[in-house]
């Protein structure tokens, strides 16, 4: 749930390496583990030791490859291993703010000479000859990438499980979903194997797996960060951040990939550091958009977060979203087919004649098929209401200065309930599980989950915090303030390789 399909179709010339071999075809070292020089650091805290000399990026790389190698058989979040490529770049002269920390790059953000999957099999030996400013920025903030991270094909559902690759499995509970569509990207850092790791969102895929696994993930606003790919048709949704332990790593990425200089969507919010005195007022809205309740933890842990909030000072009262929630489920899994229609389209185009089934998932094909029978007049509809939505949400916070929420209707589910193979039957449960996220991807507004609840059983809940366009600022001081009063990253899940 979230890649620009855009910058995919900008690249279709470059597809015809569908029929090609890979250009990296390397496999994970299980290399022993080494004296560790990750240690238990935030990224931020990673890059201060490089640029102190206690370590250098070589070892942090190695004790990031190592760490792979040990968990990762059991979790499954590297789609392409680029341990060469990270080797040669870590021995490299970096600058920025994260230089020299090892991360990954998830599997629906084009980079020049590394495979690029979109978790999709037609996309299996596909390596692009284009990235976007995006990628640039994140290399230019000094990141180090050896891998890419596992996603949903296309990243068009809330659970990483794929035909090219089989489930990304929790280190909460290996039998429960990772999310989606960062779910890899979630589980590396989760799993202490990198600090933080790049993520995007165009329907929750930031908030989801870092709700599913105890991390904070913010999503920006439409227009704060450089370009990601070519904007999409009819509402642009989708958006590029990262999923991290604490909240100045996020902090730090979203400073470093930010649109600056001249005309910039929004005024830069820089690098924030820490909490405001500012007390804000907070909307709780508790059932999903269809007006369905959540499960009963679920609404006890966004009850608790409500509370906390009451206890720092800060306005809480109950209220609901004046959306028809029914139509907006209704069109936005419209706009949604509406794109898998055109990856489809370009299959097509790139490879005629080739059975659809054999290349793409059942849940792309159907979502297609959706698209084509309500056709492009539904579609147009569609999208009017939908940007009418837009204009609602941000007359909410006239009077207010946070919406609150779940990020999930329930913890994670068990693998196999709702991936790409089960086909479109998902969706008819998909939106009590995951109705609150998309409502901010089609406003264009900022939200953020924070790692406040846990369920009986063990598994994080996420609480979902958001603001009105261009308030980045907000909810990071929000989110710090949070952090210091439930601090959370010292919980670590049963399978880790710290």
């Amino acid at each position: 749930m979230g890649f620009s399909r855009r910058a995919l179709i900008a690249n279709a010339a470059a597809l015809s390496a569908m029929a090609a071999g890979c250009a990296n075809t390397e496999t994970p070292e299980p290399a022993p583990a080494p004296s560790d020089a990750l240690g238990d650091s935030d990224a931020t805290g990673v890059a201060a030791r490089i640029r102190a000399g206690e370590i250098t990026a070589q070892e942090a790389l190695e004790a990031a490859i190592a760490r792979s190698a040990r968990v990762n058989p059991e979790l499954n979040f590297v789609a392409t291993p680029m341990l060469e490529y990270g080797r040669a770049r870590a021995g490299e002269r970096l600058g920025g703010p994260f230089a020299g920390v090892p991360t990954l790059i998830k599997d629906l953000m084009p980079m020049v000479g590394q495979p690029t999957k979109y978790g999709s099999r037609a996309f299996a030996r596909y390596v692009p000859t284009e990235q976007p400013p995006y990628m640039d920025a994140l290399l230019a903030a000094g990141l180090v990438p050896f891998g890419k991270s596992t996603t949903p094909e296309f990243g068009l559902t809330a659970t990483t499980e794929t035909l090219i690759g089989g489930a990304t499995h929790n280190p909460w509970d290996t039998s429960r979903s990772s999310g989606g569509s960062s779910g890899g990207a979630a589980v590396a850092v989760a799993a202490r194997v990198v600090p933080v790791a790049h993520a995007s969102d165009g329907g929750g895929s930031i908030r989801i797996p870092a709700s599913c696994n105890g991390l904070f993930g913010l999503k920006p606003s439409r227009g704060r960060s450089v370009a990601g790919g070519r904007p999409d048709s009819g509402v642009d949704i989708s958006v590029n951040g990262c999923v991290s332990r604490s909240v100045r790593d996020t902090a730090a990425w979203l400073a470093a990939t930010e649109q600056t200089g001249a005309n910039p969507t929004f005024a830069p919010v820089g690098v924030v550091s820490g909490p405001s005195t500012q007390r804000l007022r907070i909307v709780m809205d508790i059932p999903n958009a269809l007006g369905n309740a959540p499960d009963p933890e679920v609404r006890a842990a966004v009850e608790a977060a409500a509370e906390l909030c009451r206890s720092l000072g800060h306005e809480v009262r109950e209220e609901r979203a004046a959306i028809n929630g029914r139509q907006f489920s209704d069109d936005f899994t419209l706009l949604w087919a509406a794109g898998a229609a055109e990856v489809v389209a370009l299959v097509q185009s790139q490879a005629p004649g080739a059975p659809l089934d054999q290349l793409l998932e059942p849940l792309t094909i159907d979502l297609a098929a959706h698209a084509t029978q309500q056709g492009p007049e539904a579609l147009q509809a569609a999208v009017i209401r939908l940007r009418a939505v837009e204009a609602q949400y941000a007359a909410m916070f006239e009077n207010r200065d946070i919406y609150l929420t779940p990020v999930l209707g329930k913890p994670p589910v068990p693998l196999g309930q709702i991936g790409g193979p089960q086909g479109i039957a998902v969706f008819e449960t998909l939106p009590d599980y995951v109705g609150y996220t998309p409502l901010q991807n089609v406003a264009g507004t900022p939200a953020m989950s924070v790692p406040l609840g846990w369920s009986s059983g063990g598994l994080p809940i996420g609480i979902h915090f958001s603001a009105a366009k261009g308030q980045e600022r907000r909810l990071l001081e929000l989110a710090y303030e949070l952090e210091q009063a439930r601090p959370w990253a010292s919980r670590r899940p049963g399978v880790n390789a710290g």
